[in-house]
């Protein structure tokens, strides 16, 4: 069985793209940088992805602990 993947964009002035696990979506701590990309973006981005504004050094540290 293959694992399903999807595209979001980190970073804050300089967007790096990452392909993560769909099951990243059921931690609460994924769902929180979620939640401040819709807060930030509404998911209405120019770039047409998900968008995380933070880090790329926080959301590394943070999906390495999922």
């Amino acid at each position: 069985m293959s694992k399903v993947h999807f595209t979001v964009y980190v970073g804050e002035a300089k967007k790096k793209r990452f392909v993560v696990p769909l099951s990243f979506l059921k931690h609460h701590s994924f769902q929180n940088l979620l939640s401040q990309a819709k807060n930030e973006f509404r998911f209405n981005h120019p770039m047409g992805a998900f968008i995380i504004p933070c880090s790329e050094e926080a959301f590394i540290e943070l999906t390495c602990n999922l």
